[in-house]
């Protein structure tokens, strides 16, 4: 059927498009009060600063709503309003200039109010995120099914998808989330065949930085590589900048995003001399910012290290007192193992000079 990311509409969040044949977004949610702007707003700038495309932040109440009319002053990345329950918070936060808003129409009430949120959307140009998630399945889908099932979260969704048709919108992404890694593959290769909308994909409640890291990193890149999602969000219990630089990780390790440096370490063995797992976050810190699309080495002896990081642009390898530098797996020069971070720092600088 070719690529069904390739193959949904399109929709704009701010200056951002998601769907179709466009990049795949990442973003992210703020786990600050959103009534407090000051912290809210400084931690979008971290999120910004991490790469993060697209930020969301919670709308429990109305002060909060109209929060982010100052929010959204201050940052530089489209502002997503996540509301559940009341209907009026989404009306509220589109009045106070959100560029979307993420609602489940299962909880928000009657369609007179889902469509009293629709003419606001209307009004003021804002897509509206549909979202689904596997733990508030409606009882009728339940008892179909017998439990969470890929089928019944797909049949939930696709049932909200057509109610908001029906009631005169399209301008829609849709979100389907489980914590079941495998319950989320499966439901979105169903729901890809069934709908044209862009998909926003995500381990829902996926866990703390080691647990978290590992079971969306595996859902989604089971997903993304069978070409299915147009929007990441990768969920962790944490400072949500990490899920910044794990959802980039996951594009860029499927080849999904190009630009910026690739860190490649040994896992260390009874050869190495030095302090390796020191050096390769050091370097990691190094690199961080550096626009360059390139792969740096980290290696920890100097006996296999240069060949075997032989595809690595640029490298380093410790040794005993003593360290090597290296470049495509040839050897540059040997350096005082206390200055192999300060070379490597200086072989950067002028790099593509």
């Amino acid at each position: 059927m070719g690529n069904p990311r390739n193959k949904t509409r399109v929709i704009r969040v701010g200056d951002v498009y998601i769907g179709g044949a466009h990049p795949i977004v990442v973003q992210s949610m703020t786990n600050t009060k959103t009534e407090d702007v000051k912290a809210t707003v400084a931690q979008i700038h971290a999120l910004e600063q991490a790469g993060c495309q697209v930020i969301r932040c919670a709308v429990p109440t109305l002060e909060a709503a109209r929060a982010l009319r100052e929010v959204k002053k201050q940052i530089h990345i489209p502002l997503v309003a996540d509301i559940h329950f009341d209907y009026r918070l989404a009306i509220a936060a589109m009045e106070h200039g959100v560029d979307k808003i993420r609602i489940n129409p299962g909880n928000i009430g009657s369609a007179d109010k889902i469509k009293a949120v629709i003419e606001t959307a209307k009004k003021y140009d804002v897509p509206i995120r549909v979202g689904v998630n596997g733990g508030s399945l409606e009882k009728h889908i339940l008892e179909k099914y017998g439990s969470v099932t890929a089928e019944g979260i797909v049949e939930s969704a696709m049932n909200k998808v057509h109610l908001m048709e029906e009631l005169g919108f399209d301008n829609m992404a849709v979100s389907i989330k489980s914590s079941d890694v495998l319950t989320c593959v499966a439901a979105h290769r169903l729901i890809a065949t069934r709908c044209p909308y862009p998909l926003h994909v995500g381990i829902t409640e996926a866990g703390t930085l080691y647990g978290g890291n590992i079971k969306s990193s595996v859902g989604l890149g089971i997903i993304l590589n069978e070409g299915i999602g147009n929007t990441i969000r990768v969920s962790l219990t944490g400072d949500p900048v990490a899920e910044i630089k794990t959802g980039i990780l996951i594009l860029k390790t499927l080849g999904l995003r190009k630009g910026g440096v690739e860190v490649v370490s040994c896992p260390t063995c009874g050869r190495t001399q030095i302090d390796l797992i020191q050096l390769a976050n050091a370097v990691e810190t190094l690199v961080a910012e550096m626009p360059y699309d390139i792969k740096v080495a980290v290696m920890g002896c100097v006996v296999n290290g240069p060949g075997e990081a032989r595809e690595a642009d640029i490298g380093i390898a410790g040794g005993v007192g003593e360290g090597l530098l290296f470049k495509k797996g040839e050897i540059i020069k040997k350096v005082p193992e206390a200055e192999l971070l300060n070379a490597l720092k200086q072989e950067l600088g002028h790099w593509n000079k």
